[in-house]
């Protein structure tokens, strides 16, 4: 079949892995082909489905407890050598904290990026990607009323190349959420509007470990993230816009 050379490297596509000028082949490829984008909505549903069942069941602390206090050593007899090792115990522990809040936030970031690069994927890969059709963001902004539990606004886009072409609910973590799509000279361009509470920590970034370009900031107490496979000077242009309103 004509689609199975596609179909072959679908997983490394959905990884981000594939080079620079296959990936965007590929966007090109998913956008025209039902097969392809039904095969991979399937796998991205999938992939999400496994992350959350991993995260289901956790060991409690006192299981934690428990185990410490099978592996724990005889107390010394003399009270230097206790001394000494209490010292380095509560040295090793200051730094074992301070590196699992590093990497407990760097997990938690780049868990959001993840969710947000497959919740854009899922939709290309979409056979109706869109709720509400319309260029017009007086007839956009609306539709959201009463379905997300914030306010945002929509940029002018006269002169700046940018083409609404509508918009859809979305889920973040259980989290509601606008999404919002552009097209610039064929690419497709997804904004991701949550409430700010609900993803704390993410300061204001541009993300270039991800296949797609990505910025992402709060403002006005929401989330913004705009993200495609355009360069990032087009990612920052859109992001641009909606820093400066509607």
């Amino acid at each position: 079949m004509v689609c199975e050379s596609w179909k072959a490297k679908l997983d490394t596509y959905l990884d981000g892995q594939l080079p620079e000028e296959e990936m965007r082949a590929f966007d090109a490829h998913v956008r025209s082909c039902p097969s392809c984008a039904a095969d991979a909505l399937s796998r991205v549903q999938m992939k999400r489905a496994i992350q959350v069942s991993g995260k289901r069941f956790a060991p409690r602390a006192e299981f934690r407890r428990r185990i410490q206090q099978k592996v724990a050593a005889k107390p010394q007899r003399s009270f230097r050598l206790l001394w000494v090792l209490a010292t380095a115990a509560v040295a090793i522990l200051v730094a074992g904290a301070l590196t699992s809040s590093y990497v407990g936030s760097r997990s938690s970031r780049d868990h959001v990026f993840s969710e947000i690069a497959d919740l854009h994927v899922a939709t290309l890969a979409s056979s109706s990607p869109l709720d509400v059709v319309s260029t017009d963001r007086h007839t956009v902004k609306p539709w959201f009323q009463g379905k997300i539990p914030f306010a945002f606004d929509l940029p002018e886009l006269q002169n700046s190349g940018f083409t609404l072409l509508g918009g859809r609910m979305t889920y973040l973590d259980q989290t509601p959420g606008a999404h919002l799509i552009y097209e610039l000279r064929k690419h497709r361009i997804s904004v991701f509007v949550f409430p700010e509470g609900a993803l704390p920590g993410l300061g204001s970034a541009a993300n270039k470990e991800l296949s797609f370009s990505m910025e992402t900031w709060s403002q006005g107490g929401v989330r913004y993230f705009v993200i495609g496979d355009a360069n990032a000077g087009d990612i920052d242009s859109l992001a641009r816009l909606f820093k400066g309103g509607g």
